[in-house]
């Protein structure tokens, strides 16, 4: 096993580890450990929320989950030799749930799925569903099962949602200016359209004092991805999977955590992959000058894990960019046609006897593949979503017979 660099207590909040994390990306975020050019090491990480959601069935938690406090993410850890301009090779070696662990915390042998409220975030779906819900699952090496969700099984396809490099200042100046102007053209739309630096709940690290408090009223949220990489819940970012990050501070500061036990490609419901607490192994490099030298100056390259459940056969569902609610068409718009695609699957699986928000949550964490299929055709886009058939313990397939609808219980709601 690799030395772990960055360890985690899962009794302990993030802000109470022996070193903490943070939760905000700033360049002024002290560095957790250095490592050098070559070096494999582990970091351990809490689930994203810092474990605010419980093994129950009431989805409760997920309402009132405070998101001021997301994402908190270990590190960062510095690269000796790595300067702006660099590209940073990070090689995922491995990772999965908190080892030989059962426990409260997500990652201790299970781990959830959320629908969030419109309120609160929101997700893809949210007009149509825009209450909290969620699903629990367990985990069996390398399969997992809900209780919430009976009659599906599938092996996931672990990944971290969330990793990066430190933003300079000027590149943190840049992101808060632009957002900020995005959130004046509608200030007071719900969800809102984007989410400016906040003080309130920031862990900022070792950091004290002035420092401290220049992170916190400075740094930016980590909800959205950026140039520095984040939030970018690829689920191909596996074992295997090389990222080329860009360099923009003096020994890069690599960070992250957001681990997944499974994702949907484009983990529709926002918290739609299964979500945990965890551990990574990583090797890293580093290329220098190699942002100019590959024209990699706005957002990473890499190159997809060799790591993945095999599905052969797949039921896909097509979307194009017509709200059929109100009949309205809208020009090449691929959003609408995936979210009518998302649609279209919801409503295919009720004829099972799945509810809407079974179904929605299946969608987000299950590894269905989504893919832009047309964007040339004018005017309608078309989408398309790829269902394996094989995680379902009954023929979900279209026949003359028609579909057996079964009572297949439901997830867990809010009271």
């Amino acid at each position: 096993m690799p030395k772990v660099i960055f360890s985690i207590d899962q009794s302990k909040s993030m802000r109470d580890q022996k070193i903490p994390g943070h939760n905000r990306w700033h360049p002024d975020v002290p560095v957790a450990d250095m490592v050098h050019p070559g070096d494999e090491f582990r970091i351990e990480c809490r689930e994203w929320t810092d474990a605010q959601i419980g093994n129950n069935d009431s989805a409760n938690d997920v309402r009132d989950v405070d998101l001021t406090v997301a994402h908190v993410l270990s590190g960062p850890i510095g690269v000796d030799g790595a300067e702006p301009g660099d590209l940073l090779i990070v090689d995922i070696l491995d990772l999965g749930p908190v080892p030989q662990q059962m426990g409260q915390a997500p990652g201790q042998g299970w781990g959830y799925t959320g629908i969030f409220a419109k309120a609160n975030g929101g997700g893809f779906l949210t007009d149509y569903f825009p209450d909290a819900y969620k699903a629990i699952w367990d985990f069996h090496g390398m399969s997992a099962t809900s209780r919430h969700l009976p009659g599906v099984r599938f092996t996931g396809i672990t990944h971290p949602g969330l990793f990066g490099t430190a933003p300079s200042a000027a590149l943190l100046e840049s992101w808060n200016r632009r957002e900020q102007a995005l959130i004046d053209t509608d200030p007071h739309r719900v969800p809102p359209l984007g989410l400016p630096p906040l003080p309130e709940n920031a862990i900022t690290g070792t950091a004290m004092g002035d420092v401290m408090e220049r992170i916190a009223n400075e740094g930016a949220r980590t909800v959205p991805a950026r140039e520095n990489g984040g939030n970018h819940d690829i689920k191909n970012f596996t074992r295997g999977a090389r990222v080329f990050y860009p360099v923009h501070v003096k020994d890069a500061k690599l960070s992250g955590g957001d681990l997944h036990f499974s994702q949907g490609d484009g983990e529709i419901t926002f918290c739609g992959a299964i979500e945990m607490g965890g551990y990574i192994d990583f090797h890293v490099d580093l290329i220098k000058g190699g942002m100019e030298k590959y024209g990699v100056t706005t957002n990473p390259v890499f190159m997809p894990g060799n790591v993945e459940p095999r599905y052969s056969e797949f039921l896909s569902f097509i979307g194009i960019s017509v709200d059929h609610d109100t009949d309205t068409n809208y020009y090449l718009d691929a959003t609408v046609a995936y979210r009518r695609a998302c649609l279209n699957a919801v409503e295919y699986l009720k004829k099972w006897g799945y509810t809407g928000e079974q179904a929605y949550l299946l969608l987000g964490s299950a590894p269905i593949e989504g893919r832009v299929s047309g964007i040339v055709d004018i005017p309608n886009a078309c989408c398309s979503l790829y269902l394996p058939t094989g995680i379902f313990d009954f023929d979900v397939r279209p026949t003359a017979e028609g579909p057996v609808k079964m009572d297949r219980g439901q997830c867990a709601v809010t009271t």
